[in-house]
């Protein structure tokens, strides 16, 4: 019999191929997921006692489409177009055969939570809630705003996209980046939590993988998405060495490497070496590549930087922001000497004005040439500039170091 875990699990993947079997033929989005939800809960109460259908998906879909059908029903009957109810697909339309799911839906679902007429915010709640299947109290969870607020997010976002034809857009091709943008912004909050008491939601990070990796299954000759898939893998490979036992940030030069995830680094590095041998690299798949030269260092000292510079340089030129810039900063240093890398950081000093990343460079920096004092101050206002405890301890304990 399967644990809950194992039904938990299954649900989950299949959470979006049903929703999206039920979008794709009856339309209302709202409706369809309540739906869904309802069904989820059923097969939650039933599977554990009952044992797993022949077809958990087909199951789902039969269960949900009653229980979307009743419910548009009850809402024609309502509203008195009974007419409307009447053309209704009958009740058991969808039959639990064992074809295989339809998976442009899940990718469907992306594109329609990732529409351009919502800002980021709203494409990533909307895809965590119907992609990612997490609860709204999830949601909000992790990214530390009160439940209500994420519920009208959520609600605000599904009034945008409603109406809007269900299926891969015809310019999908044009609309892809938006997708991998979510998901890599879903992921880094996940990888480093811009708030709060933690330093990583692991929760955050792997959905977004799976999410990735749900793409990258759905179009695997799209070098970007493997790319990303790649970038995730070689990143996430490092996550339990990055805190201490108390939750401690510790930074990439003092990790113990005996502690990263071999096989995610296999595969992440298998992933990026290939797409990168089939055409023009696009800046996943160079981000990839550079965390590939740290991953594979078998210690700090070892890292190629020179590599790392030159794999910058082709990035700065595909994506010239300024936190690529930064990056390139950090190797111009590793590579002259951090007088160099300093020099690089004022051209950033007017693009770089929120945030604390420039100013721990700068103190990592300015610790590097000797200029303690200087470098306590960075560390101190870039603590003073982010809401990560884990990063204010790390930043506040280096600052204290240089105390005379």
């Amino acid at each position: 019999m399967s644990t809950g875990r194992e039904i938990e699990d299954l649900l989950r993947r299949h959470a979006p191929q049903v929703l999206g079997a039920l979008v794709r033929r009856y339309g209302h989005f709202d409706a369809a997921e309540d739906a869904v939800q309802e069904a989820l809960l059923a097969a939650a109460g039933q599977w554990p006692s009952a044992g797993l259908p022949d077809n958990p998906r087909g199951w789902l879909i039969k269960v949900a489409s009653r229980r979307l059908t009743d419910a548009l029903r009850s809402e024609e009957a309502r509203r008195a177009r009974e007419e409307k109810a009447a053309a209704l697909a009958p009740r058991d339309a969808f039959v639990t055969t064992d074809r295989a799911p339809r998976e442009d839906d899940t990718l469907s679902l992306l594109f329609l939570c990732c529409h351009p007429d919502l800002p980021p915010p709203a494409q990533i709640a909307l895809t965590l809630r119907a992609v990612g299947g997490l609860t709204t109290a999830e949601i909000a969870r992790a990214y530390l705003v009160p439940e209500a607020t994420m519920a009208q997010r959520i609600s605000r976002a599904k009034q945008k996209v409603r109406g809007v034809r269900f299926g891969r857009p015809d310019n999908w091709a044009e609309r892809l980046p938006a997708v991998l943008q979510t998901l890599y912004l879903i992921f880094n909050e996940g990888h480093t939590a811009t708030s709060g008491p933690s330093l990583q939601r692991r929760d955050l990070a792997g959905e977004a993988i799976r999410l990735t990796r749900t793409v990258h299954r759905l179009l695997p000759d799209a070098g970007e998405v493997a790319g990303l898939l790649a970038l995730m893998l070689l990143t996430d490979a490092r996550r339990d060495a990055r805190s201490g036992p108390h939750g401690e940030l510790i930074p990439l030069d003092e990790q113990d490497r005996d502690r990263w995830d071999k096989a995610a680094i296999e595969e992440g590095v298998a992933l990026v070496t290939h797409a990168l041998s089939r055409g023009p690299a696009g800046p996943y798949q160079v981000r990839a590549a550079i965390a590939a030269v740290h991953d594979e260092a078998p210690a700090a000292e070892a890292t190629d930087w020179r590599e790392i510079l030159g794999l910058y340089d082709v990035l700065v030129r595909l994506v010239p922001g300024p936190l690529e810039r930064l990056g390139r900063a950090i190797a111009v240093a590793m590579v002259q000497g951090p007088q160099a890398g300093l020099a690089e950081l004022d051209a950033l000093e007017g693009e770089l004005k929120t945030g604390h990343r420039l100013d721990a460079v700068r103190g990592h920096l300015l610790e590097r040439a000797g200029s303690y004092d200087d470098a306590r101050a960075a560390y101190e206002s870039a603590a003073a500039k982010t809401l990560s405890l884990p990063e204010q301890r790390y930043l506040r304990a280096r600052a204290a170091r240089l105390r005379p």
